[in-house]
């Protein structure tokens, strides 16, 4: 016979727009990046404005965007120039599932997109959605919808959506559509990097009642590596083991 037996563990996902690795000294420098993101001891990293060789396959699970070890890769590029790509880059400790690439683009502006990714986490599915939203709020309106139709559509009990939303305007804002669905995320302020007052970067989690920390990952390598600053949350999910045990053991006859 089987008994489960119930135990948490913590998971840590960051949201980095590393500026294409270049700095606030002007210099790319992906190892400074990568260094960042040890930095940040993160299960799932999502990264914004990353660039790669145009030539690597889209279905490369390999880890080769960055020298960083312990990952598995997702590629959602939004940018395909002669040499390189450009766009979004799920990085992750756990297995992928499966993922799809969500265009978000508008008419007439930089072409956007999100990385929908399904990762097994201790034996359970988890969703995560990762985006880089644009800069004109009409534009960035019409993708807040439909992340947010995604989302509804997930039927799924873990889930997060993160990533640069670009949402900076006072009052009742674009991306509180999704505070108003998945829970509100907290506004850890992240860019500019050498001064942080914005709060661009966010990740949402559901259950919310899981989440124990967000904030700025404020070291001094990150506040050179780039434009903007890494946000990690931490948070709990509940891990259900089974053992095989006897009649005799579940009764405790002998």
């Amino acid at each position: 016979m089987m008994s489960t037996s119930a135990r948490t563990a913590m998971v840590r996902i960051a949201t980095y727009n590393v500026h294409a690795c270049v700095g606030t000294d002007r210099r790319c420098d992906p190892e400074r990046i990568a260094r960042v993101v040890e930095e940040l001891r993160a299960d799932v990293v999502a990264l914004q404005e990353m660039t790669y060789a145009s030539d690597l396959a889209i279905e490369t699970r390999a880890p080769v965007v960055l020298p960083v070890t312990g990952y598995e890769c997702a590629l959602a590029p939004t940018h395909a120039r002669r040499h390189q790509n450009f766009g979004n880059v799920l990085l992750t400790r756990f297995p992928i599932r499966d993922l799809s690439r969500i265009d978000l683009s508008a008419p007439n502006r930089e072409p956007r997109g999100a990385l929908h990714v399904e990762l097994d986490v201790h034996g359970a599915s988890f969703h995560v959605i990762a985006t880089h939203l644009g800069l004109d709020p009409f534009e960035r309106g019409r993708q807040v919808r439909r992340i947010g139709r995604v989302v509804r559509e997930l039927a799924a009990d873990r889930y997060a959506v993160v990533g640069d939303f670009n949402d900076w305007l006072p009052g009742r804002t674009l991306a509180r559509a999704l505070d108003d669905l998945v829970g509100s995320a907290g506004k850890p302020k992240s860019f500019p990097s050498f001064w942080p007052l914005l709060a661009l970067d966010r990740v949402w989690v559901h259950p919310r009642e899981g989440v124990r920390s967000i904030k700025t990952h404020r070291s001094e390598l990150a506040r050179r590596a780039s434009d903007h600053l890494p946000v990690v949350v931490e948070f709990e999910v509940d891990v259900v083991e089974h053992a095989s045990m006897t009649r005799n053991e579940l009764t405790g006859a002998r």
